[in-house]
């Protein structure tokens, strides 16, 4: 997959599935995520917050929408979206809506997130 955009497709869909084994490969070992609970270093930390939101927020749907590409080169490409959620939480619906922006780099592995900064 040489096209950051549909690997940013993947991501989303990755992250609908509540799956961390899907969402791990399509993060970089050394990923940062500024989340608004807090910053996150590593893959392992990024996935457990992401783990914790999927605890917190049954049902989630996630989606990106007006995605812009600041920058799209062979080995690195950045963007920002909105982003909007839905689900349950404590056993009501929920929902909310922000902003992102997302640094991806191409590795042997394919396209990763390098770093990920969503605000509301």
């Amino acid at each position: 997959m040489n096209d950051p955009a549909e690997f940013l497709r993947r991501y989303e869909r990755a992250t609908n599935s509540h799956d961390v084994a899907r969402l791990a490969p399509l993060i970089a070992a050394d990923a940062s995520y500024w989340f608004t609970d807090g910053s996150h270093h590593g893959r392992d930390d990024v996935l457990a917050a992401i783990e914790r939101t999927f605890r917190t927020i049954t049902d989630e749907t996630y989606s990106l929408t007006d995605v812009t590409w600041l920058y799209r080169g062979t080995d690195h490409a950045a963007c920002r979206y909105r982003f909007r959620w839905s689900g349950t939480v404590d056993g009501r619906p929920a929902s909310g809506a922000g902003r992102g922006t997302a640094v991806l780099v191409h590795t042997d592995r394919g396209w990763q997130v390098q770093h990920e900064h969503l605000s509301r």
